[in-house]
């Protein structure tokens, strides 16, 4: 009995080798951008097992976050380096006990608040002598009230945990589209190797899934949570 493959009259498929080669190519270039499956996970069990390499990617994804924690104290550039320096020692003597590699990004959250509020008890400060420069302690502003800087503070630092659980070049691309002033598609497309044409879905599946990573489901609960008690403490 002879099969006979029926094709929809709409479609239009590849018929010439070269055709099948590039579609191929481009979808296995959108697994290797949006498919790396848990990435902390994998790499904090590599770490474990005395991966440098994981050592470094998990310090890479993790430092901007844990910068952000320590600066929040009013600590100089040289003693923000000083104090992440003592959280990532102190990682080394924990990560092993960490039972769900989740929980990573909250671990440095309260053992970067520790060792700063630790810093800041001991008296060794290291104030600058010009208040000019990028390293004199930030004052919070005037027209930012306590409620406000902490609020802004936490969702920042549920952004950049989430980021970090983000595939690398995913990760790259959102940073890229931060920047201000804003990058072109073709510059972005050149550091990333993404096709420009590409760079828009490739958005929108990063933000769906930062959006879906531990730490921002975590925060956007709690901040349901507030709302809600909020409405619910009207007269």
């Amino acid at each position: 009995m002879r099969r006979i493959c029926r094709v929809h009259p709409r479609l239009s498929l590849p018929t010439h080798p070269t055709q099948r080669v590039v579609l191929a190519l481009r979808r296995v270039e959108e697994v290797s951008v949006d498919d790396e499956q848990a990435p902390i996970a994998r790499l904090v069990t590599a770490a474990n097992r005395g991966d440098q390499e994981a050592w470094r990617e998990l310090v890479a994804r993790y430092s901007p976050l844990l910068v952000s924690v320590i600066r929040r104290f009013g600590l100089s550039r040289a003693e923000t380096e000083d104090v992440a320096q003592t959280v990532w020692l102190r990682m080394v003597e924990h990560l092993g006990a960490l039972r769900e590699p989740h929980a990573l990004p909250k671990w440095l959250i309260t053992t970067g608040r520790r060792e700063a509020m630790r810093h800041l008890a001991s008296g060794r400060r290291d104030w600058p002598h010009d208040p000019q420069q990028d390293t004199w302690p930030s004052v919070p502003s005037d027209d930012e009230g306590p409620d406000e800087a902490l609020v802004r503070a936490e969702r920042h630092e549920a952004l950049l945990a989430g980021l970090a659980e983000l595939p690398g070049r995913q990760r790259e691309l959102l940073i890229m589209l931060m920047v201000d002033p804003p990058l072109s598609y073709t510059s972005i497309s050149e550091r990333t190797g993404i096709p420009v044409g590409s760079i828009g879905p490739t958005r929108a599946r990063a933000i769906t899934r930062l959006r879906q990573t531990p730490p921002m489901l975590a925060y956007q609960t709690e901040v349901e949570g507030l709302s809600r008690s909020a409405k619910g403490g009207r007269p």
